[in-house]
């Protein structure tokens, strides 16, 4: 029987008490963990141009995008550099097993495995995201700090490319050793820097902004077709003609809004599509990615959907 990667804590415990609320630190979380690639492999990666890949170098954190030219990593300093590859787990089959132990969450929810190599001092500066992640410690040994929780109103550096925290207090501090693993919720302040050369595998879980799903939304709503719903003026008077545009203007137009949305089989159909839409839909054939989700419809019959399509 295969370890649980939550250690002693129960899946149903990390669940309750953990996921989206508060970090955890697991140590050993696989044990004797031989890490299904190394940077060797990863800068291989990174020179194919179909796949998403950085290097952030430096003390000041300079972003740089791929693909690479092999000279660039003959040319890279001793220390203070990272390369980042994007889903890892869509070109490496090895690494996309390391997903079986996280079944105890919703597999529509998973963004992808970005793996990173650093030399020692390496790091993408302290930072925070939307998203949750696991922080599964590769090869050698990296310094994790966790901070303050930020939102949209957090001030950032002045950094082209990265989303560096002006101010970042650190909380807690930890030296993750190959097998170890922080999960972090949305919105912490983090901070990893290489102790020595080392990897990590991030298993990111997407949490899409609201914004997003609502652009996708629309063109749903569209394609569907169906009889459009017009905005009904509310009661008027000569003095509203000339006035700013009156808080009932807008009570119709959210009721409106709010209208076009009164359909839960049509949201249901809409989100499983969404959440199963491929990460590189263009390269489907290469990657054989595939996301599916199950739906329950109002009569109890069970949809099924793959690559962001009813099956």
């Amino acid at each position: 029987m295969t370890q649980s990667i939550l250690g002693e804590i129960s899946a149903a415990e990390f669940l309750a008490e953990y996921w989206q609320k508060k970090p955890l630190l697991i140590r050993g979380a696989i044990a004797d963990f031989q890490p299904p690639i190394d940077g060797d492999e990863l800068a291989g990666l990174a020179l194919e141009p179909e796949v998403e890949s950085r290097l952030v170098v430096g003390r000041d954190w300079q972003l740089e995008h791929g693909p690479f030219e092999p000279e660039r990593f003959t040319t890279l300093p001793s220390s203070h550099w990272t390369l980042l590859v994007q889903a890892v787990d869509l070109w490496v089959p090895e690494v996309a097993e390391l997903l079986t132990r996280f079944d105890f969450l919703p597999p529509w929810r998973l963004d992808d495995i970005m793996v990173s190599y650093a030399q020692d001092g390496g790091s993408v500066g302290p930072h925070f995201d939307y998203y949750d992640v696991f922080l599964l410690q590769g090869e050698g040994t990296r310094r994790w700090q966790i901070g303050q929780r930020c939102d949209e109103r957090t001030p950032l550096a002045d950094n082209a490319g990265l989303k560096i925290l002006a101010d970042f207090e650190p909380t807690d501090e930890w030296l993750l050793q190959p097998g170890d693993m922080l999960y972090l919720p949305p919105q912490f302040a983090h901070h990893g820097v290489a102790v020595g050369n080392c990897t990590t595998f991030s298993v990111g879980f997407r949490s899409p902004a609201a914004s997003e799903m609502l652009d996708d939304l629309a063109t749903e709503l569209l394609s569907r077709g169906g009889a459009p719903r017009y905005l009904i003026d509310p009661p008027l008077t000569p003095e509203l003609a000339q006035g700013p545009i009156p808080a009932s203007y807008i009570g119709e137009v959210k009721k409106l809004l709010l209208d076009a949305l009164d359909n839960d089989q049509m949201l249901a159909e809409w989100f499983a599509q969404f959440m199963t839409a491929p990460k590189y839909p263009m390269l489907i054939d290469e990657t054989g990615e595939q996301r599916s989700a199950m739906l329950r419809n109002a009569d109890g019959s069970i949809s099924h959907y793959e690559n962001g399509l009813k099956r």
